[in-house]
């Protein structure tokens, strides 16, 4: 069975790099439909493909993660993913793309599932604001030696992650970036564009730019609408499927699913350290009497 990636708006499914990239399903919101409309759809998508990923924002609406969980239930499924991604935006939109590409190969779905937070540290997120006196979800201010709050009233360039960080571009300075061979993908808001295109990408030596519409939720995400949202990531799918394959893969303890990393995507178990695994037991050492849970013979 294949697995399917499924999103929560139409804006966070980007264009493919490639031509084996498959599209995602775009879930329609609790408003324009009522939730039998909403369990058929999901229901649909499971039989079709087997397994589903639905990767949203944590900014996505309260009632819209509501539903999401409430169908899970309600079909009593366990080949339902829910991934919230912390990431702005558009680098929300590039994980999800990354997802898409591995979606093809030959991961199980625990795997591609738990992937997502190995892949989303390494996606280098940020913007170019003309503002960021509104800024509040990336914690960050400049250094004490140019200016001791947070900036208002002029440029700046912040980088939500992996590491937070800002900077003043007209100082010359630049945001740390990625020690690996990246593509920047980028959406233009109502400022210009030169700096990520010319000066950011030529620091980060990136070798491709990927043009894209700004995505609706970027302007809140930001707090501001004049802005340059970018996201430098690993483009090239063999390269993606190498660093997922060469996680150590363990089987969750409660679904049975392989995994990696320490979580289940689909039932949300945490990985059992190694030493509260319980010993394997030899022949030898058998016990004479198992007994179960309600303390009978078993």
């Amino acid at each position: 069975m294949s697995i399917a990636i499924a999103v929560t708006s139409a804006d966070l499914v980007l264009p493919p790099t490639d031509q084996h990239t498959p599209g995602a399903h775009v879930l329609t919101p609790p408003e324009k439909q009522d939730f039998p409309a909403a369990l058929d759809e999901i229901g649909r998508a499971l039989d079709q493909h087997g397994y589903l990923i639905a990767v949203y924002p944590t900014t996505t609406p309260l009632p819209t993660v509501q539903r999401l969980h409430a169908v899970r239930a309600m079909l009593e499924t366990d080949r339902m993913a829910l991934l919230p991604s912390a990431l702005p935006p558009l680098g929300t939109a590039v994980l999800i793309r990354q997802l898409r590409q591995l979606s093809v190969c030959d991961f199980s779905p625990g795997v591609l599932g738990a992937s997502a937070r190995l892949l989303a540290h390494y996606i280098y997120a940020g913007a170019l604001l003309a503002s960021g006196s509104r800024l509040a979800k990336v914690p960050v201010t400049l250094p004490a030696s140019q200016e001791p709050a947070r900036p208002s009233g002029r440029s700046c360039a912040v980088l939500a992650g992996p590491t937070p960080q800002l900077v003043r571009p007209e100082g010359g300075a630049t945001l740390a970036g990625p020690q690996f061979s990246t593509s920047l993908t980028y959406a233009t808001g109502s400022i210009g564009s030169d700096w990520v295109t010319a000066t950011l990408a030529r620091r980060w030596q990136v070798q491709a730019l990927h043009p894209v519409p700004l995505p609706e939720e970027s302007a809140a995400w930001w707090a501001t609408g004049k802005l340059v949202e970018f996201a430098a990531a690993v483009p090239d799918v063999s390269l993606l499927y190498q660093m997922v394959s060469s996680m150590r893969q363990e089987a969750c303890h409660w679904c049975g699913l392989s995994l990696i990393g320490d979580r289940c995507a689909f039932c949300s178990s945490p990985l059992v350290p190694m030493e509260r695994r319980p010993r394997a037991i030899t022949p030898s050492h058998r016990p004479a009497l198992v007994t179960g849970p309600s303390g009978q013979a078993g």
